[in-house]
């Protein structure tokens, strides 16, 4: 037992709520799969939660002053560093166009029935850890590995619609198969999603991504029409040819560069799922029946930030992911990789640099086997060498507005602008040693003198 729920245990022997104090849902399903949980608990009780949460409080269990939610039945206390939502079951029903529900007072076989999943409905009492099964279902659809709703799932999607994503992510988090009728509900039922806030979706889709099944997980989203409701411009890649260096369409590529990224950076993992999202509506094929996608990391950009602003990431999260995309092909952009080419890189990408090497790697393994793909290992150590003589911060003019101006008499305006970019472009071709002011000085007085 997780040291949090011993503490409340005990805390809780001889009052009303010993023997009616349950732990319930994903803590009791992954204690069974043998998978860890510790992140959060809840707990269940026939008693108010209200009064528990103050209980807990009142003893020094609870680090916080409680959070109660009286409407809903539900309280939240922190305790040994771990959330626990206290409930008191409850039955609900929900008016069309909300989410938020009207609650009543229900037995705990009532309060299963209002659950997402049959696996999340198993009960564990804290005090003898006596395990239940209110519905009947769960132990067997657990044992099967089966992903059942407790009723039928039209009124389950119906009551949260955000249950259809988790459907999709506990399918694959837990390789469980979803029961027949549960993914044609999904599809009839997927309208209802847009009542969702994008916060809420937001955080299902980053704990989807940060598993190594995130491309099956995607690839549902995208067949159950999902995709079409959270991301429509994501749509077209599914289809989108991309010509002799590609045996996939643009949208199965994506989902082997997710992939081959790995689901370790979630900022990696997005720039991986975005990287290509420009292509369809920049693809031409020439007369020789060539594809082209010109410009397509600069629209694709564009679109990553018009997504992930919708979808409520944080703008300093979204700057990194459109700067990887908008930059995904510029290392293959010349035949040779040059120590200028590489200064502008790090000029640009800065610490992100490791990031963008690696989505160029997963991009480049999708290709079509066989391509002749970049020499990787040589652009990384030339990255390496160029980094080790010369630090980010100095690849900028050695100076400043202020000192152009008073070398060479003009006031702000266009002109300093123009000239500081002057020098940055001679430190990045190597012509300009980095800090170097009587050099740059003498370069503004020949400029002077012409």
């Amino acid at each position: 037992m997780h040291p949090a729920l011993a503490v409340i245990r005990d805390a809780t022997a001889g009052t009303p709520f010993e023997g009616d104090l349950w732990l319930v849902g994903g803590a009791v399903r992954d204690e069974m799969l043998g998978l860890e949980h510790k992140n959060d608990f809840d707990l269940v009780t026939r008693g108010s939660s209200a009064e528990l949460a103050h209980l807990l409080f009142d003893k020094g269990i609870s680090s916080i002053t409680p959070v109660t939610y009286e409407r809903f039945g539900t309280a939240m206390v922190h305790v040994r560093d771990v959330n626990i939502e206290l409930v008191t079951a409850r039955r609900e029903s929900y008016d069309e166009h909300s989410r938020k529900p009207n609650v009543e007072a229900a037995t705990y076989e009532e309060d299963a029935l209002r659950r997402d999943f049959t696996v999340n409905t198993l009960m564990r009492s804290i005090h003898s850890w006596e395990l239940r099964d209110p519905l009947g279902l769960g132990l067997r659809d657990l044992e099967a590995r089966v992903l059942r709703t407790p009723q039928d799932p039209l009124v389950t999607f119906h009551d949260d619609p955000l249950r259809m994503l988790r459907a999709v992510r506990f399918r694959w988090k837990l390789w469980f198969e979803p029961t027949t009728g549960l993914y044609d509900s999904i599809r009839e039922s997927r309208e209802r999603l847009r009542i969702i806030s994008f916060e809420r979706i937001r955080d299902e889709i980053v704990k989807m991504l940060r598993h190594s099944t995130a491309p099956d997980a995607f690839q549902d989203l995208m067949q159950l029409g999902l995709i079409e409701i959270i991301a429509p411009e994501m749509l077209p890649m599914a289809g989108c040819e991309q010509g002799k260096y590609h045996h996939l369409d643009v949208w199965d590529h994506t989902m082997l560069v997710l992939r081959g990224a790995g689901n370790d950076d979630l900022i990696l993992s997005l720039a991986a799922l975005f990287h290509d999202v420009g292509k369809p509506p920049t693809r031409t094929v020439d007369a020789e029946g060539n594809t082209r996608f010109f410009s397509h990391e600069a629209v694709g950009a564009d679109l990553t930030r018009e997504i992930l602003r919708r979808w409520k990431f944080p703008e300093r999260d979204i700057n990194q992911v459109v700067a990887l995309v908008k930059n995904h092909m510029r290392l293959g952009s010349a035949p040779t990789f040059t120590p200028t080419a590489a200064r502008r890189v790090l000029r640009d990408l800065g610490d992100q640099t490791d990031r963008l090497l690696d989505l160029v790697e997963a991009d480049t393994r999708a290709l079509r086997p066989g391509v002749r793909v970049m020499e990787l290992d040589a652009i990384r150590q030339r990255l390496f060498e160029v980094q080790l003589a010369t630090p980010r911060d100095a690849l900028q003019s050695p100076l400043s507005g202020e000192e152009i101006m008073n070398l060479v008499g003009v006031s702000s305006g266009p002109e300093v602008g123009r000239l500081k970019s002057m020098l940055t472009e001679r430190v990045l071709e190597g012509t300009l040693a980095p800090k170097d002011k009587e050099a740059a000085a003498r370069i503004l007085k020949e400029l002077a003198n012409h």
